[in-house]
């Protein structure tokens, strides 16, 4: 099962860090937060990643080109151009990269990766939020419901907008997002979508919280799986210090890997 990851906005609202780089690639404990966010898939076996890249995608580009080179030791001979791995350190990922458009909204962005992801059954996540959220109960939460688009819906203070449940917490009702108000539950990401929500993206227009949410939930199909447990979006330079400082003290959360 594939693994999307959206990674092409252009992070307003960390200034500080994203005038030079994509916020998927802010640091964490020098490693860019979307190479967390992957090793969190990959703890659970899923290792093919698409990128859905816009804003400075040449350094996502570049990053993933160069990550075998970056985090090894080698010897070059420079005559004959012959390399030579001492320390040979990559992950066991394939991962696709692709320019989804520097204005293009998330909706579009999916949608152009149409071809890419297939019709089959697909992870997607944001590229700035990390969680010990277990993806295989996630899953197994979206086989039993039998919905198009299953959320992970989180625990996070009132910034955020709320979801509205049903009565047996198993659907999303209403979809308010990151509007002013009061806390509750909010979508965290970490989807697991079918095929059949490529129908309901119009054009790179489209805001795939927006109408694309609103059609799942009037079809009653869209699910929500509820992590009760930790999960942390990287939206300002806050939380980005707040990240930092769980790494560094050894009590990063979301560290399920060994």
């Amino acid at each position: 099962m594939r693994v999307v990851i959206f990674a092409g906005g252009y992070g307003s609202r960390l200034t500080e860090e994203t005038t030079a780089r994509p916020k998927p690639m802010v640091e964490i404990g020098g490693r860019p937060i979307i190479w967390h966010i992957m090793k969190i898939y990959s703890h659970y076996g899923f290792r093919e990643f698409i990128v859905l890249a816009g804003y400075k995608a040449d350094i996502i580009k570049s990053y993933f080109l160069n990550y075998t080179m970056i985090n090894s030791d080698f010897t070059a001979d420079l005559a004959s151009g012959e390399i030579t791995w001492k320390r040979h350190s990559a992950e066991n990922w394939k991962v696709t990269v692709l320019d989804t458009g520097l204005d293009t909204m998330t909706g579009g962005r999916l949608k152009r990766a149409c071809d890419v992801i297939g019709l089959e059954r697909f992870l997607l996540t944001y590229g700035d939020g990390v969680s010990n959220v277990n993806i295989p109960e996630a899953i197994k939460t979206h086989e039993e419901s039998q919905n198009w688009v299953t959320l992970t819906a989180v625990t996070q203070p009132g910034r955020y907008g709320a979801l509205g449940l049903s009565e047996d917490a198993t659907k999303v009702r209403a979809f308010r997002e990151k509007a002013a108000g009061d806390g509750g539950l909010v979508n965290g990401g970490y989807f697991v979508c079918e095929p059949e929500v490529f129908a309901l993206i119009d054009n790179d227009s489209t805001v795939w919280e927006e109408e694309p949410m609103e059609r799942l939930i009037a079809r009653g199909k869209l699910g929500v799986h509820w992590h009760k447990d930790y999960w942390q979006s990287m939206d300002s330079l806050r939380d980005k210090i707040v990240l930092e400082k769980e790494w560094a003290t050894g009590s990063a959360r979301w560290k399920i890997w060994s």
